[in-house]
């Protein structure tokens, strides 16, 4: 099998033959990379609008989602609006008409999007590159035209409005968007480590080993197509989790959540950031959400000018995207090899 599976991720360089010290340095490393993430992650609000701060934290989780079907399984979604959007609409109707907790509401829509997405991944899988892509945005495009047009239970074009925020009758986190964030943010982080576990562990390791080579995988027994299933039913209930947070932070849900120019940032997000890094979609959310903040706020119309040119700044100038590249940068430091060299080394190297 590829030796890329013996590593961390690709988006990290492999391990230090034999352990020691720089092993114990990477792991080390790790684990204040994390604390430094949950460090930033509970200060946010305070340093920035609450209800922006949530978005951030919402996207990012989405991004994650998308970068774990596109970095570690090479499948690339334009479709995956119809779960951040389908949960989103499912998550308001259970807190519209039941009066759910809205933790209970999130993972509801959550719970849709992974039953939305089995189907859809059984019929897309087959197909690779541009034609995966093409297949998941023409059933993200069919779920589209059935919200807009089933009007008396979605609201069609004027949406879903007043999606009420219950918490176990807490008012301080039902009207008060600084204490929502800290309520829903477990959720997020649980779905970030969700995402963190499912790439480090052996289910992970073949998810890659698959999307570096699959007639080898199938060679040594592995069921290609189940695992894709599985990574796009587990990428969609992440997206869906994402979005069901962000339809009840904002109160309203409209058809803007199932739109393809959704998908499209979502991309656009994961690619910034750096592919099949998890940490890359974070920092694309991060950079995206506060930058169109920003260019609001100022009466700036022209939004999608200023984010796709530094989209694509950042591709012409970081091959990896901001995260990869940076984490590249790093490991030539420290005299690692990076990640991208080591996985083109290790190939060459069976190829012989």
């Amino acid at each position: 099998m590829s030796t890329t599976t013996e590593t961390d991720s690709p988006g990290t360089a492999p391990a230090p033959a034999g352990g020691g010290p720089a092993l114990l340095g990477r792991t080390r490393g790790r684990w204040l990379l994390l604390a430094a993430g949950l460090v930033l992650a509970l200060v946010l609000p305070w340093v920035i609008y609450p209800p922006v701060a949530m978005d951030i934290a919402a996207w990012a989780l989405f991004a994650v989602a998308l970068d774990l079907l596109l970095g570690y399984a090479g499948l690339l979604s334009f479709g995956h609006a119809a779960f951040w959007g389908g949960s989103a609409y499912v998550a308001g109707l259970t807190a519209l008409h039941w009066g759910l907790p809205f933790p209970l509401a999130a993972l509801a829509g959550a719970g849709f999007a992974m039953l939305l997405a089995w189907p859809i991944g059984v019929l897309s899988v087959r197909r690779s590159g541009i034609y995966f892509a093409m297949v998941t945005l023409a059933f993200a495009q069919m779920l589209y035209f059935i919200v807009n047009q089933w009007r008396g239970l979605t609201g069609g074009e004027n949406g879903l409005q007043g999606v009420p925020v219950h918490f176990f009758g807490l008012e301080a986190v039902e009207t008060d968007a600084f204490f929502f964030y800290y309520a829903a943010l477990p959720l997020i982080l649980l779905g970030m480590w969700f995402a963190w576990r499912v790439v480090h562990s052996p289910f992970g390791r073949v998810l890659v080993a698959t999307r570096d080579n699959p007639a080898r995988a199938r060679a040594l027994g592995y069921d290609v197509e189940r695992y894709r299933i599985l990574v796009f039913v587990i990428s969609a209930g992440l997206a869906g989790l994402a979005g069901g947070v962000f339809a009840i932070s904002h109160g309203f849900v409209s058809l803007q959540e199932v739109a393809w120019q959704t998908s499209g940032k979502v991309v656009l997000l994961t690619v910034l950031g750096g592919i099949g890094t998890l940490w890359g979609g974070i920092v694309g959310a991060i950079v995206i959400v506060i930058l169109e903040d920003q260019l609001a706020s100022s009466g700036f119309e022209g939004i999608g000018i200023i984010t796709g040119s530094v989209f694509i700044a950042v591709v012409l100038l970081f091959r990896r995207g901001i995260w990869g590249t940076v984490s590249d940068a790093l490991a030539r430091r420290r005299g690692e090899r990076p990640a991208a060299e080591a996985v083109s080394a290790a190939d060459g190297e069976e190829g012989l």
